[in-house]
């Protein structure tokens, strides 16, 4: 049995892969079982596109978003049971799972300075925590105890993410593998990272894995 850890015992625990690998749900189940809150690190770059949607900036344009960040307050609050975004105050925290987001994120996520301003945000946060996204243990966080990449090929994701939002599986194929593509550079798991390929994998069978890794680390 996993023990609710203190401080002491860990500090960052990672979860890295591709879009609609799962990491977001094993991630929010492994803090729960831990204790500890679960960071969507995608929040923040969810929550810079939908600003820049929201204002009609051009996400293309580096500079136009930084300007609008220095404009406006994003706050990401993490929790065990979820994460809150506020912007200005108001929560958009539910507006940010769309697909229109969806189809700009990776666009806005591709700039040098506005991942700078995410990584800021992130090592702020005081831990324990787990903190999911594309390179948590490979760039934000390489200094983590215990990291973990999950995977699964595009037409796997793709039907996870259909269901999500009923939407048709073909067309979120074709969107997942361009977003791959675009996401290439942060999707590289850190070398000391555990891989988990989730396709055959219900999701009790992936977070036992991580949980169980865990336990063999002496968190239990």
């Amino acid at each position: 049995m996993i023990k609710v850890m203190t401080p002491s015992e860990v500090s960052i625990i990672t979860l890295d892969g591709p879009a609609a690998s799962g990491k977001s749900t094993v991630a929010r189940a492994v803090a729960s079982q831990l204790g500890i809150p679960y960071v969507s690190s995608g929040l923040l770059y969810r929550a810079a596109t939908y600003l820049a949607l929201e204002r009609g900036a051009d996400a293309r344009r580096e500079e136009e978003l930084l300007r609008l960040l220095e404009e406006h307050r994003l706050d990401l609050e993490p929790g065990v049971e979820g994460n809150r975004v506020y912007l200005d105050d108001r929560e958009v925290t539910v507006a940010l799972q769309t697909d229109r987001v969806d189809a700009t994120v990776s666009l806005v996520a591709a700039h040098p300075r506005l991942r700078e301003w995410v990584t800021a945000q992130l090592r702020r946060l005081p831990g324990p925590f787990v903190v999911e996204g594309r390179d948590m243990g490979s760039v934000v966080f390489p200094g983590a105890g215990n990291k973990f990449y999950l995977t699964a090929p595009a037409a796997v994701r793709a039907e996870r993410r259909a269901g999500e939002r009923s939407a048709d599986p073909k067309s979120v194929t074709e969107a997942l593998r361009k977003r791959d593509s675009l996401d290439a550079r942060q999707l590289e798991p850190a070398r000391d990272a555990v891989c988990i390929d989730t396709s055959g994998l219900t999701l009790e069978q992936v977070v036992q894995q991580v949980l169980s890794r865990l336990e063999e680390a002496g968190l239990s």
